[in-house]
């Protein structure tokens, strides 16, 4: 990120943070969309509002959960009522053929709990995640779900943060720089776990099948 580009979001941060939780709503949406804001410029400085008693948990959480979900709604419908139509009409200009599509839908319909949750926790692909949700056409309230705990998990980590550190732009940076690391240790075990359990079922349904 260019030094310009961030002064500009943290001046814009500062503002509509400043209108409340209206404003961790709309900044989360966009971040959550496919406009490369950083939630970072976001959830720690009302974390430490927070801590100054100028705002609530519950409140702060909401809000920020309530604003991934907007732009990951943006995202998933974008793809599911533009993005199928494009690709099956233009995708052999990017080498992607019908049958590709046809082996996302069936991904997603077999893995897009855990594809959409984990995803919600890795930088540069929270954003993205919820377009081939949407052409694969996921199952939205599955969608709902898992992208409000993803995103809920990888919110109170950075409204912790904000709270704990402050405006001390030093250890902000050092434990933004460890909360991301931790995430994606975090998000490997998850992944490990989840394969594990899905090649012992597949075992035991072939055993059952046979």
């Amino acid at each position: 990120m260019s030094a310009v580009f961030a002064k500009f979001c943290a001046r814009l941060a500062a503002v509509v943070l400043a209108i409340g939780y209206p404003g961790i709503i709309f900044l989360m949406a966009i971040e959550s969309s496919f406009v490369p804001f950083p939630s970072e410029l976001v959830m720690p400085p009302a974390g430490y509002h927070i801590s100054q008693g100028h705002m609530s948990w519950p409140l702060v959480l909401g809000s920020g959960i309530a604003g991934s979900l907007i732009g990951a709604y943006i995202n998933y419908f974008l793809a599911a009522y533009l993005g199928r139509p494009f690709f099956l009409k233009y995708g052999r200009y990017f080498l992607i053929k019908p049958e590709h599509i046809e082996r996302c839908d069936r991904y997603f319909a077999r893995h897009g709990e855990i594809t959409t949750f984990v995803g919600r926790m890795i930088p540069m692909v929270r954003q993205l995640i919820s377009l081939p949700a949407g052409v694969a056409r996921m199952n939205l309230l599955r969608f709902t779900i898992y992208t409000a705990l993803g995103a809920g998990i990888w919110i109170t980590v950075l409204t912790y943060i904000g709270y704990a550190v402050g405006q001390n732009i030093e250890l902000l940076k050092r434990y933004m720089s460890d909360a991301t690391l931790y995430a994606l240790a975090s998000v490997a075990v998850v992944v490990i776990v989840y394969v594990l359990l899905y090649r012992r079922r597949m075992r035991r349904a072939a055993a059952e099948g046979g």
